[in-house]
């Protein structure tokens, strides 16, 4: 029975070092992100660890329970209980940091519009620094997080692709970073001419500062608004509660995994005392004189 019990054992934390793949996975996903849209790239550091260390802590598992080697069941409890707590940890600092904002319903459009005021917390704080914010943007210009904007459609007079019309525009399904740094607020008032390009019209422009920070300049657009850092917030938010999911189901496996571990360590100490599997081990010193 001990020697099925360890077989077990080993099985499951085979299963754990595969679970661990999502962890990674999820980790290196939000590194491309990072690369390419958020800007964002110390985020994915604490998963990659995390996800790097269940591996080599299921590999410890594994070996302990096939050799019944009682050190290294009892490296391995340690090690798990401080990875276990490890992402406990980041998965409620992700649910905390991430709890508060959303895009805003616009009248007539498609897509949602981002406010910074809705944020709020250590996040907001980070991204909303001034020498942080320069690197994202910058990030943001290089990555070209715009130029994938530009569609066309044909003209069906002339059969030419020209720039698609303001009503198809605004039916688009834009992403928060798209519609936070790319465009100007509505509620300004701009004229569409394209996708990255707007005029000013003769609408009521309200008492916002993005109004005035919009450049058509390619290099400029609306990287320096408020609603632009909204959108990074947002796509931020997406990202990580996605991650999340994963992370409390590899979380739930992982508990499991370590009650199961606490089991094989008390069988390998058994077994190096020699004791037979299931055998009380409470004696007396002085056996009662008294019989029944």
């Amino acid at each position: 029975m001990m020697r099925g019990t360890n077989t077990l054992i080993g099985a499951v934390n085979f299963v754990t070092f595969l679970i661990s793949i999502p962890i990674l996975g999820g980790g290196i996903w939000l590194s491309a992100k990072a690369n390419s849209t958020d800007c964002l790239r110390f985020l994915q550091w604490p998963l990659i660890i995390i996800g790097v260390a269940i591996m080599v802590i299921s590999l410890m598992g594994f070996a302990g329970a096939c050799y019944r080697l009682s050190w290294l069941l009892r490296l391995y409890l340690f090690a798990m209980f401080f990875v276990v707590t490890a992402l406990l940890g980041f998965v409620v600092f992700a649910f905390a940091v991430t709890d508060r904002g959303q895009g805003q319903v616009v009248m007539n459009r498609a897509f949602l519009e981002y406010q910074l005021s809705d944020y709020s917390g250590w996040l907001k704080d980070r991204v909303s620094d001034p020498g942080y914010w320069a690197k994202i943007s910058a990030c943001l210009r290089e990555g070209h997080a715009c130029s994938k904007m530009t569609r066309y459609s044909r003209d069906p007079t002339t059969g030419l692709l020209v720039p698609e019309s303001p009503d198809m525009f605004y039916r688009r399904n834009l992403s928060p970073i798209e519609s936070g740094c790319c465009k100007p607020p509505t509620s300004c008032g701009y004229t569409y001419i394209n996708e990255t390009f707007w005029a000013a019209g003769a609408g009521i422009v309200v008492n916002d500062m993005d109004c005035t920070r919009w450049s058509n300049d390619q290099q400029s657009l609306c990287y320096q608004c408020d609603s632009c850092k909204a959108g990074v917030l947002a796509s931020i938010r997406h990202s990580w509660r996605k991650v999340s999911v994963i992370n409390i189901v590899v979380l739930v496996i992982l508990v499991i995994v370590y009650v199961i571990g606490c089991a094989a360590f008390r069988n390998a100490k058994r077994g190096e005392n020699d004791e037979p599997f299931g055998e009380n081990r409470m004696s007396k010193s002085r056996p009662s004189r008294f019989q029944f």
